[in-house]
């Protein structure tokens, strides 16, 4: 007879492909069921909080509802950090977990629905009569509102005999938000009459229009009106025309390009939130630029908006299409008349900085071409995100994901990689990461290697030190000792679990990813580059930090 977690696993198995997450007592029978009655792949990792990872990865990298699970009290309370992130970054996630006995908390027992509500998760506990109804519950709520949800087994429950697997209804999400109202009606065609009449127009979109599938009609909208079209870092690529595409706005963007988005006269974001780095902390529109932005946030999210409306990126950008069409546009020229291309470069450094470390940025330049072009890249957090970046330029915005950043953490990285492994199975996932939080993240290591295998690589940026806290306050007379680690030989690390790792301290050594990369992939090991760069090359979004905070 189908147990209480048999209901939890079927149910959930309608709506997922696969789960991420460690056994242990609190969730070992949901995990039996659905091993033996589910058509659910389940990955195993090696910690907790590897488990959130992994399956937030893996939506990032589909689309697709992410599930992960842990058992009750440590196990779950290693998954916080996780959970908080993909809070922040809106990933719709189901959390199995175990949880205390419908008989009161046990010693090791602790508050996790508090906890979760902490870091903005909503918990459902399922009961014996109700935990495929729950289950449906908790799907419609991550769904809905694009948020990790904690699906709750409680430990005395969790075997208990409960019939047949019902057929429970379909989870009900709503359809894209449309402009409603004659205000937000009105708004659309004045961001239509804004376009049509702007000398130097300008488009930036975020991950929110990629999410809605506003691509086309964003591409049409450029074309209509002669835009210069941008992006946010978890944007990039949205729009069909990367000749016309300045790349990323803020402190990852090419100087020559930020100089270009300040000569807008009009400018609509689309599906973005426009945050502090985005923004470059105020600066990336010049105070003269007429700026409307289009999100499904309840208001703007940003004081230099002249003009919001809350839609659906795709639905609104639809709108303004239609409404140039029917008004006759004609494209202001604006990008013929500018060398795109040319300002979006950026400074490729030099070989070795002055302490005779490694340059980052011309390591990271190398990378980019040497890297197979089907990749994906996750990035974990620390001062050398700017590095993936700026360099390694992907097709699409779930083809880089930066999973730590929206909630400011580091040492999600190796995780990361299994979860876009099992998503995209045809692509290289390469992982970028510093030494701070690649041994924050170490129990992993083992993970990615065993998942991506040879479709793996990752970059170690190794400079011995929490770069991020040198860069702000060790700049500042701040004791430095702290912030430094003991160089590690993360080539080493890696031959213990079975990948290949090469020591980079010259570019001459990258030639093994370019002979690893015209391997085939079934043959070749997971590849581990540990570069020995130095501390002292700033990236220029921390430039951009350190000059705001001084």
């Amino acid at each position: 007879m189908p147990t209480v977690s048999a209901h939890v696993a079927l149910t959930l198995a309608r709506h997922i492909d696969h789960v991420f997450g460690v056994m242990g007592n609190g969730n070992a029978y949901f995990l039996d069921a659905l091993e033996r009655g589910a058509e659910v792949a389940f990955t195993a990792v090696r910690h907790e909080a590897g488990g959130v990872v992994a399956a937030d990865a893996f939506h990032r990298a589909s689309g697709r509802l992410a599930a992960a699970t842990a058992t009750y009290g440590a196990g779950f309370t290693n998954t916080l950090t996780a959970l908080a992130e993909a809070v922040q970054a809106h990933v719709p996630l189901v959390l199995v977990v175990g949880d205390e006995p419908t008989s009161g908390r046990r010693p090791w027992g602790v508050d996790q629905i508090a906890l979760a509500s902490a870091v903005g998760a909503r918990t459902y506990t399922v009961g014996r009569t109700d935990a495929a109804a729950t289950t449906v519950i908790a799907i419609e709520h991550a769904l809905t509102y694009r948020v990790p949800t904690v699906l709750a087994i409680p430990y005395d429950v969790a075997a208990l005999e409960a019939g047949p697997v019902p057929e429970a209804p379909e989870p009900r999400v709503p359809g894209p938000l449309a402009p409603s109202g004659a205000f937000a009606t009105g708004a659309v065609r004045e961001i239509a009459a804004a376009l049509a009449g702007a000398e130097r127009p300008l488009l930036l979109a975020g991950r929110g229009a990629w999410i809605s599938g506003a691509g086309a009609a964003l591409g049409e909208i450029a074309d209509l009106t002669g835009a210069v079209t941008a992006s946010t870092a978890l944007g990039r690529g949205v729009f069909p025309r990367a000749e016309f595409e300045l790349g990323v706005t803020g402190g990852f963007g090419a100087e020559g390009a930020m100089e270009l988005v300040r000569q807008a006269d009009v400018a609509v974001v689309f599906g973005a939130s426009l945050n502090q780095f985005t923004m470059r902390f105020g600066d990336l529109f010049a105070p003269g630029t007429r700026v409307f932005q289009i999100d499904v946030a309840p208001a703007a999210t940003h004081p230099h908006i002249a003009g919001f409306v809350r839609a659906d990126a795709a639905v609104a950008a639809r709108a303004i299409a239609e409404a140039l069409q029917a008004g006759g546009a004609a494209a202001s020229g604006w990008r013929d008349t500018v060398d795109v291309a040319a300002l979006r470069a950026y400074d490729e450094g030099d070989d070795l900085a002055p302490d005779g470390r490694l340059d980052p940025r011309s390591v990271a330049a190398r990378i980019g071409e040497l890297l197979p072009e089907d990749r994906v890249v996750v990035s974990d957090g620390g001062h050398f995100i700017g590095w993936a970046n700026m360099y390694w330029p992907v097709a699409s915005p779930d083809r880089m994901m930066m999973i730590g950043t929206a909630f400011q953490s580091i040492g999600l990285g190796w995780p990361s990689v299994a979860g876009a492994a099992r998503a995209r199975p045809e692509a290289t996932v390469v992982l970028t990461t510093g030494d701070g939080g690649g041994l924050m993240a170490l129990a992993d290591l083992e993970s990615a290697v065993r998942v991506a295998g040879g479709r793996g690589v990752a970059v170690v940026w190794n400079d011995a030190a929490y770069g991020a806290e040198v860069n702000l306050y060790g700049l500042k007379g701040l004791a430095q000792g702290p912030m430094l680690i003991p160089e590690v030989d993360f080539a080493a690390l890696a031959a213990g679990v079975g990948a290949e790792g090469v020591v980079v301290r010259t570019l001459g050594d990258l030639d093994r990813l370019q002979s690893w990369t015209a391997e085939p992939a079934a043959s070749r090991p997971f590849l581990v580059l540990d570069c020995r760069i130095s501390g002292a090359v700033i990236a220029p979004y921390q430039q951009e930090i350190i000059r705001v905070n001084s």
